[in-house]
């Protein structure tokens, strides 16, 4: 995946902490073109959204695009349940796994590839509080390391 390309809109910083992230893969949106506005004017958070299989599809919940506010004939459901464009054998693949207890699927980051919106999903397994706090204890470490290595 040629990262060059790649020009984030939105991140969802809060996944990596709360979730143990075991597989990433890249996925289309279907939109609206008042919401391809909305996100290119930056109007768009994943922090609270999730995604979920049924019935072969996958779908995107709580992803928040704010109204296009140029636009007043149309109006859209800011938080609509979005359409995912994934292959079957992946959505077969992440199927089994997010049956299995304490598996989900959560977005990662949307970003424009080539003038495309897309989002990066992640098979995902909750963390426990003690693996937050070591997470925590972690991410302090390396601060304290790099403020030293930075005075020398």
């Amino acid at each position: 995946m040629n990262h060059v390309l790649r020009r984030q809109i939105a991140s969802n910083r809060r996944a990596f902490f709360d979730y143990e992230i075991l597989e990433k893969i890249e996925a289309g949106i279907v939109l609206l073109g008042p919401e391809i506005k909305s996100i290119r004017s930056g109007h768009v958070s994943i922090n609270e959204a999730y995604a979920y299989i049924d019935s072969g599809e996958v779908w995107l919940l709580n992803c928040n695009i704010r109204e296009y506010d140029k636009i007043a004939h149309e109006h859209i459901e800011p938080t609509r349940t979005r359409k995912l464009l994934m292959h079957s054998r992946q959505i077969s693949k992440w199927k089994g796994k997010t049956a299995e207890k304490g598996y989900t699927i959560v977005p990662l980051q949307l970003y424009f590839s080539k003038n495309i919106v897309k989002i990066e999903l992640g098979l995902a397994k909750s963390k426990k509080l003690y693996d937050k706090r070591q997470s925590i204890k972690d991410r302090e470490a390396k601060r304290e390391a790099d403020r030293a290595s930075k005075n020398y």
